[in-house]
């Protein structure tokens, strides 16, 4: 009997692994529930073992997803290995994501960069990819790359709220949820 394929993996990075990149890992798990997608996140100087930070709880629960559970984890070689696709909040991120593993640049986005190329990625080219979310995760990388001259420059940081107001929170939530939705509605649009 044929094994299925093992799940498509995404990490999400961020500083601290209590807000941001917690956030995406909770969005982006809650809309691919079900599938052949595991989503997790780590931190470039992980607060490790700790909670999302207390701020960011409602507003996830507003959006349908669960901050229980978690615990920071600092990223590491061996967290980034087996990974298909890294989503960081921040250029800076990015660059450290491939200090880790100088392989994974082809991999790595900013999650703002990565809602920009969605745009430009031909939506029937990833779902000729695959049938599955997962497959999808794999294409996305060699898609998105493919028309990053397309999408021009734009922000790609998501500003850091840590010890901020509430209203920064939820300017930094408000600006990651939109795009985790994009990344969501790309992995799951209908075969055609």
């Amino acid at each position: 009997m044929t094994q299925p394929p093992a799940p498509a993996r995404v990490l999400t990075v961020c500083t601290g692994n209590i807000c941001r990149s917690p956030v995406v890992e909770r969005l982006l798990r809650q809309r691919l529930a079900g599938t052949d997608v595991v989503v997790e996140s780590a931190g470039t100087h992980a607060v490790v073992g700790a909670p999302v930070s207390r701020p960011m709880v409602p507003l996830l629960a507003g959006a349908g997803a669960d901050a229980g559970g978690f615990a920071a984890r600092q990223l590491t070689p061996a967290v980034l290995r087996d990974v298909d696709l890294v989503v960081t909040l921040t250029r800076g991120h990015r660059s450290a994501v491939v200090e880790h593993a100088p392989a994974a640049v082809r991999r790595t986005f900013t999650l703002l960069e990565l809602a920009r190329l969605l745009r430009h990625v031909d939506p029937a080219a990833l779902a000729a990819a695959g049938a599955t979310p997962g497959e999808r995760v794999r294409a996305l990388p060699a898609l998105a790359a493919a028309v990053r001259h397309l999408a021009g420059v734009g922000e790609d940081d998501v500003v850091d709220p840590i010890g901020q107001s509430d209203a920064v929170y939820r300017a930094s939530f408000d600006a990651m949820a939109p795009a985790v939705d994009a990344l969501a509605a790309a992995l799951l649009a209908p075969a055609r």
